[in-house]
């Protein structure tokens, strides 16, 4: 059977390609699936067929409005699509009109789908935001071609249910879940290892709108809540980033403005999802603002504290009754030691913190292992 995967992929987000990398392993260990059977349609589409060893399409052909973009995708990509036997909307925020493309894109590529005879499913995404009315009316189109629809927290079902979605939707886990990790978080006496993610928070360079003030306010309270931690723990920060370059430069940023230096350390390098999975393994705590940043910890076991700059920080922790580890990213700038009293709060009961991480971590992989019910179409491998 041929299977195509559309998503955010191709685009050096690796917090995507580990949501990617986690699908091909789930067809490829749990189904009769060869990789040269899988077309994924990547912003980097010569990357991505190296990297994993599958086919390879572009997911978009620009050509000036967004609508002469949507024809000319179509254009070119019909003929793929006439191939397919089954087509993989997801997993990743992709079902949002915030960026403009994702809605009208993602929402086409189901359609398209549907059109030329292949079955159609929508896996683990988050969804929203949707605030404009051609964003919720691809969404809806999309759900109502789908043969099943999967969300990856139970939000993102909720406002699918609040635009108008009828069928059945199923809270599975984030596919990186499925990843298979080299090493996992060894318990330790105190906390002494933090890793830090961070974004361009409404800086032009990331954010589809700027805003200084808000930018300002996030790299201050950043600079001086670490400093804070530092200063009363003596703590070790590591910085390291899922989005490249553009969380690399944001994170300099940061440690430029922090006073206690030697005790940072800035990993600039163009990290891989192995990789980033292993530098969260190897922390006592990871405090991220990315959301695989904090997946990617329980998905080894490393206690997280989440930055929300987003409602999907928000949503996650809250489905793994973790809130009181969700900082809201503007409380930053109004309290230098709001970092200082979440990992005070973590280590006075240490030990249960990192066995309670350890449960949430394989009920996080048995949800994602739910999903593998929407492949129900794939032939099975013998013993799986």
């Amino acid at each position: 059977m041929k299977i195509g995967i559309v998503g955010n992929y191709g685009n050096n987000n690796n917090g995507d390609e580990a949501i990617l990398l986690g699908i091909i392993q789930q067809l490829t260990t749990h189904f009769d699936v060869n990789r040269k059977d899988i077309t994924v349609f990547s912003d980097n589409p010569d990357f991505t067929k190296q990297k994993y060893g599958t086919e390879a399409a572009s997911l978009y052909y620009k050509k000036g409005s967004a609508v002469k973009t949507l024809l000319h995708t179509v254009k070119h990509n019909r003929k793929v699509m006439k191939g397919l036997d089954v087509v993989i909307i997801g997993g990743g925020g992709i079902l949002m009109d915030l960026y403009k493309r994702e809605a009208p894109l993602f929402g086409t590529y189901g359609l398209l789908g549907r059109f030329y005879g292949a079955k159609v499913i929508v896996y683990g995404c988050g969804v929203g935001p949707l605030n404009t009315s051609i964003g919720r009316l691809f969404i809806r189109l999309l759900t109502r071609v789908a043969d099943s629809v999967s969300v990856r927290d139970p939000q993102s079902k909720e406002l699918l249910r609040k635009i108008g979605v009828k069928k059945d939707i199923d809270v599975i886990g984030d596919p990186a879940f499925s990843i298979t990790p080299e090493k996992t978080h060894k318990s330790s006496e105190k906390i002494k290892k933090i890793g830090v993610t961070s974004l361009p928070y409404y800086n032009l360079k990331y954010w589809p709108e700027a805003n200084d003030e808000k930018y300002e306010m996030y790299v201050n309270g950043m600079a001086q809540n670490l400093d804070a931690l530092i200063e009363e723990k003596g703590v070790d920060i590591t910085f390291f980033s899922t989005k490249y370059p553009q969380d690399v430069w944001m994170t300099q940023e940061i440690y430029d403005r922090m006073k206690y230096k030697d005790h940072a350390t800035v990993i600039d390098d163009h990290l891989q999802p192995h990789q980033l999975i292993n530098i969260c393994a190897e922390q006592d705590v990871v405090i991220g603002t990315r959301l695989h940043s904090i997946i990617f910890s329980y998905l080894v076991e490393t206690p997280s504290i989440g930055v929300a700059y987003h409602h999907k920080v928000e949503h996650f922790m809250k489905m793994i009754d973790q809130e009181k580890a969700c900082i809201p990213i503007d409380n930053l700038s109004s309290n230098d030691t709001i970092f200082l009293s979440s990992v005070n709060e973590m280590e006075q009961n240490w030990k249960h913190t990192e066995t309670l991480v350890k449960k949430i971590s394989v009920q996080l992989k048995e949800k994602a292992a739910q999903g593998l019910k929407q492949f129900h179409m794939l032939p099975r491998k013998e013993g799986k």
